[in-house]
């Protein structure tokens, strides 16, 4: 596995001569200016932290997928998502937390008149692979956003731009910014926490995630998502070493904020337990990815929680010791997701190829992925992975007649702990069939979130153009299917 050992966020400022006693006088734990790679740096940790935390205020999505069930706290197992300030701060962790970073770090760049054209073409391209994926972010979770108005403090009330408008130009700004990794120049590199300045592997990335976006629209544009996929495919990640994983280091404040939240080290709070929805088809298939995701309840059993009711802690698995870790790295995109892309661009006539080959490579990669994850030795890994393919209820020829019910249902598996990500999955390929809570103290007409509503704060700061976009997009709702979920 991939592992960079630091990471920094200090700034030292520095001259090299002064003009007067005054330019002493500079408080050098209060820098005029950062540097661009800086900004860079804290982005792509503000989109780690906002996509992998756990906490309640923040991203409630492993829940809304069933990955976990709670056991004291109901709302957000039950979808009331104004008890908190969730949908808040997952806008202002995407908007201030990342995209202001990296807007700065390119006006800084864009205003250096010293570097080289080329380093700083790379440099921008860089930039924006990682921008692009946090606006899809936000415009994937609410839909119609603030975009070409944001981020300008001469204009409070920015409008909010068509979500379809805003996609379509994140794939253009995407096909820009590829082909500056295969030019000339030097990209960031020691802040560069991704991938150290491998522009190759930059060039995977880019192609990765152009991949992902292309098959979110591939219900509602087609003919654009066939483009699309074909341009991208072959250039994508082939192996787990591609990963685009965020390396948190073991000690606060840039440890992984699952271990900030759930290990006993740093909280004492016991909230969630694994969901039965997840753990009873993993005891039922076998799967070797069991105890990298779960432990063992105080029996010595994986048991898995009520959904969406109150669960005894000590009754119940915990998360995996080796997930509350705090140099665990937190995954943007990986090899295994790109495999069952590509299995299903087969299934709809995108690209050519054997969408069984691309799913058991996948499948296969998540294992592989998590087993390393506890220390398995590779052959016990092939072994494991061997037996786990064969199953009938497992193999491509059997699993189900419909391929978007075995995609989509190793899918859930291969994307477990990337909750907002199987959040987006599940809403795409409407599998597997998740229900939301019934019966005992439950109310009647709960329904899965398919979107989040727009911040609070939004109707007083921004009232008038937040009315505009509720109306534009059907309303204001969690039961608002964005444009392109068409099923």
């Amino acid at each position: 596995m991939k592992r960079l050992i630091i990471f920094f966020l200090p700034i030292l400022l520095m001259t090299a001569c002064v003009d007067s006693l005054d330019d002493y006088n500079v408080d050098q734990k209060r820098p005029s200016e950062v540097p661009p790679v800086t900004l860079f740096s804290n982005a792509l940790k503000g989109l780690a932290d906002t996509l992998t935390s756990p906490n309640v205020n923040v991203n409630n999505y492993r829940l809304y997928v069933q990955q976990w069930a709670t056991t004291t706290y109901l709302d957000e197992p039950r979808y009331n998502v104004t008890a908190r300030t969730v949908p808040q701060a997952f806008w202002q962790g995407l908007y201030k937390g990342v995209i202001s970073d990296l807007n700065e770090a390119r006006r800084l760049l864009n205003a250096d008149e010293f570097i080289l054209p080329a380093n700083r073409d790379v440099q921008l391209a860089q930039i924006e692979v990682v921008e692009v994926m946090a606006w899809a972010a936000l415009v994937n979770t609410f839909g119609n956003i603030p975009y070409t108005e944001s981020l300008n403090p001469d204009n409070v009330l920015p409008k909010y731009d068509d979500a379809k408008t805003v996609y379509d130009d994140l794939l253009a700004r995407l096909d820009v910014a590829i082909p500056k990794f295969t030019a000339p120049g030097t990209p960031f590199s020691d802040g560069d926490l991704l991938y150290e300045g491998n522009k190759a592997q930059w060039a995977k990335f880019g192609n990765s995630l152009k991949l992902k976006l292309a098959m979110i629209i591939a219900d509602s544009d087609p003919a654009k998502a066939k483009t699309l996929v074909a341009q991208a495919a072959p250039n994508v990640f082939t192996s787990n070493n591609d990963n685009a994983a965020f390396p948190y280091i073991s000690t606060p404040p840039n440890y992984n904020v699952i271990a900030q939240n759930l290990n006993p080290l740093y909280s004492s709070r016991q909230d969630f337990v694994a969901s039965a929805t997840l753990v009873n088809p993993l005891k039922e298939l076998k799967d070797p990815r069991l105890p990298a995701f779960f432990t063992p309840n105080e029996d010595g059993e994986y048991v898995g929680g009520a959904y969406g009711f109150s669960n005894t802690y000590s009754a119940f698995s915990h998360v995996g010791d080796n997930i509350i870790e705090p140099d665990l790295e937190g995954i943007l995109l990986d090899y295994a997701e790109v495999e069952l892309l590509l299995a299903e661009a087969v299934e709809r006539g995108f690209i050519t190829g054997s969408a069984a080959t691309h799913y058991n490579k996948g499948v296969g990669a998540s294992i592989e992925y998590w087993l390393d994850n506890i220390g398995t030795p590779a052959a016990e890994i092939t072994a494991a992975t061997t037996a786990y393919l064969a199953q009938p209820k497992v193999a491509y020829a059997t699993a189900a007649t419909n391929w978007k019910e075995k995609i989509g249902f190793q899918k859930w598996l291969a994307l477990y702990n990337r909750g907002w990500e199987s959040w987006v999955e599940w809403r795409r390929l409407d599998y597997p069939k998740l229900l939301p809570p019934t019966g005992g103290n439950a109310p009647a007409g709960l329904a899965i979130p398919v979107r989040m509503i727009y911040p609070i704060n939004e109707q007083t700061l921004n009232g008038a153009n937040r009315e505009s976009a509720a109306t534009a997009i059907g309303g204001d709702l969690v039961t608002t299917k964005l444009w392109w979920d068409k099923f």
